[in-house]
């Protein structure tokens, strides 16, 4: 049994008659305990704060019965693990790259448009554990962020952020009623050269080393059966005790 939030997608299951249905995984309609196995692929790192994505860890192990398994997957920070580039980075070159820049408009776009946060400076800092939102370190004299747009991520490059938007680039699409979203130009000497087309910025959290392993460990009804490193994602296998 299958589910997601997209009801596009849904239906495209039901067409392969495959049995899937529209939810918000951190509600998902079905009995406590009656699973023996869940999967969340790349589903995790799209919650914006550590509460709703310790939440979604928490939903799967409800779903679980006792001995059930369950296997996690997110992006993760490092694109370059062990001196290895990730497949998401190898996949990078020239013509592609820049074809990608273009239509997706991030070609050398400045990280300026991010909040000033120590998170959002370099993958060491990203990476030191401190919680993103933090509001302790101002206390009640803490001033409100006057401009908190995040960075727009460069497809096929490393990440300098650990909470960024990921440009999407509809190829073809066209523009629904009443959709806000940005229009860039194709590469010129295409088929669409004059055309418009959208490009969606979806929100993304990656993970460092060892923190979806962190919040895993935070439940108390799971144990970490295992915790790995696979082609740019985070991975963890939990299981129900």
């Amino acid at each position: 049994v299958g589910c997601d939030r997209s009801k596009s997608l849904v239906e495209i299951c039901g067409e392969k008659n495959f049995q899937a249905f529209v939810c918000d995984a951190l509600s998902v309609p079905m009995h406590s305990g009656s699973c023996d196995a869940c999967i969340s692929i790349a589903v995790i790192h799209h919650f914006s704060t550590a509460e709703r994505r310790l939440a979604a860890i928490r939903e799967l192990a409800r779903l679980l019965r006792p001995g059930g398994t369950a296997l996690i997957y997110v992006w993760a920070m490092e694109q370059e693990y062990k001196n290895q580039k990730s497949k998401y980075l190898k996949e990078k070159n020239g013509s592609k790259v820049k074809e990608e820049e273009i239509n997706t408009g991030t070609a050398q776009r400045p990280l300026c448009d991010q909040v000033p946060d120590s998170t959002s400076r370099n993958s060491n800092s990203a990476c030191s554990g401190r919680p993103h939102n933090d509001s302790k370190a101002g206390g009640r004299d803490a001033k409100p962020v006057a401009d908190s747009r995040l960075p727009v991520h460069t497809n096929r490059t490393s990440f300098h952020s650990q909470d960024l938007l990921v440009p999407w680039h509809l190829k073809g699409g066209t523009k629904k009623k009443g959709e806000s979203v940005d229009t860039v130009l194709f590469p010129g000497g295409s088929k669409e050269s004059q055309e418009l087309s959208p490009v969606f910025h979806r929100y993304y959290h990656v993970f460092c080393e060892g923190e979806l392993e962190a919040s895993c460990r935070s439940v108390d009804c799971v144990r970490v059966q295992k915790s790995y490193y696979d082609q740019g994602n985070w991975c963890v296998i939990l299981e129900k005790v």
